[in-house]
């Protein structure tokens, strides 16, 4: 078979049809598309979507259908895409400097981009969707969550690795008293944050979590994980370790895959997180092996889809507020949050938040939900 006939086939697989009438039916404007999608994969597909290639009315729906028959299992494997698994492989992607230049990438894009997508307190990860309506009441039921998790109490002191904006540390301070220090390696993050915070008793420091030291009661990381990378992940785990007191506590929220992986999806690599893998929970199991306890396990996966879709409206709304974005960019930008709705939809990735005590810590831990 041809490029055009095998892809046909594997569209078939998924009940997709070429030009047709569901929102999920993909619209071919360029038949060099298949060849580039058959050689390239999943990167050959974003990037033509990205030129105005094809488009298709529900880009999640399309996605979601190709996930749900595992198309990357029957699709060839691609010679060109060698070098980007055997560098993910090989090299530490996640060093201090590539950590930094990583980071700023996708998050010194412009506040002015996510000021407009995200909810009042700006949080860029999964909202707590349990008894949510609206995107600003899921992303606070998901800090009050976190910190009836790390049962914090006035006056403890809690590290936030990967702060963001600075929106859980502001909460726990309002609402719990804590003493907080939050930690990003992109400045635009840290400068907006300061800005916010008031008279709150919260440091932000522009860092790498590599370089932290002191002790502190709690400590969190909230979508920091996926940046580690697998190569790190004892290496973050022990200086986590080093810095919790000895009776504290701490939780750790990512996105996980099912498996193990060295390599993350090539698209996702060049346009949104360079060098981020997402971690298994095999994988963060043996990271801590003998070193900390694993008290709670919880997975809401399904409730990232309704973030991510809640994000693509709300700046679907407001492109023309930021001209500054050109076209090719808004089409990568919602390829983006919408192919990661599939993956949650179609259950491929999930959302977990795994709270660890030391191995000194005695009586049971009481899950909340």
């Amino acid at each position: 078979m041809n490029s055009k006939q095998l892809s046909l086939h594997l569209l078939g697989l998924a009940g997709i049809e070429i030009n047709g009438k569901n929102p999920w039916d993909i619209q071919v404007h360029d038949d060099r598309l298949w060849n580039r999608i058959i050689s390239q994969r999943e990167l050959g597909l974003g990037e033509a979507y990205m030129d105005g290639w094809w488009d298709v009315e529900s880009i999640d729906q399309f996605l979601t259908k190709l996930l749900e028959i595992n198309v990357l299992d029957k699709a060839p494997f691609s010679i060109s895409l060698v070098g980007h698994a055997v560098k993910s492989t090989v090299l530490n992607r996640q060093t201090k400097v590539k950590a930094a230049a990583n980071a700023k990438h996708h998050y010194n894009i412009g506040n002015d981009l996510y000021a407009r997508m995200l909810d009042k307190e700006m949080a860029y990860s999964c909202g707590y969707w349990k008894s949510a309506k609206t995107l600003d009441q899921a992303q606070i039921a998901k800090f009050n969550l976190i910190c009836r998790k790390l049962e914090l109490k006035p006056g403890m002191k809690l590290l936030d690795i990967g702060c963001g904006w600075g929106g859980l540390l502001r909460y726990a301070a309002k609402n719990y008293g804590i003493i907080g220090t939050g930690i990003s390696p992109a400045d635009n993050q840290i400068e907006l944050a300061r800005a916010k915070n008031g008279k709150l008793k919260i440091e932000y420091l522009q860092m790498d979590y590599r370089d932290l030291s002191g002790k502190f009661d709690r400590i969190v990381s909230v979508g920091m994980m996926e940046h580690v990378g697998p190569k790190n992940l004892e290496t973050f785990f022990d200086k986590c370790i080093s810095l919790l007191a000895p009776d504290g506590m701490m939780l750790h929220h990512t996105i996980a895959s099912n498996e193990t992986k060295q390599v993350t999806d090539p698209f996702f690599d060049r346009y949104i997180f360079p060098g981020g893998v997402l971690p298994s929970l095999a994988q963060i199991s043996e990271a801590v092996e003998k070193k900390v306890i694993i008290e709670d396990v919880h997975n809401f996966g399904p409730d990232y889809e309704k973030t991510l879709l809640a994000w693509y409206a709300n700046i679907n709304k407001r492109w023309r507020e930021i001209p500054n974005y050109d076209e090719r960019f808004r089409r990568m930008w919602n390829y983006y949050l919408l192919s990661s709705a599939a993956g949650f939809r179609a259950r491929h990735i999930q959302l977990i938040q795994v709270v660890f005590r030391p191995m000194t810590s005695r009586g049971a831990y009481k899950a909340v939900r």
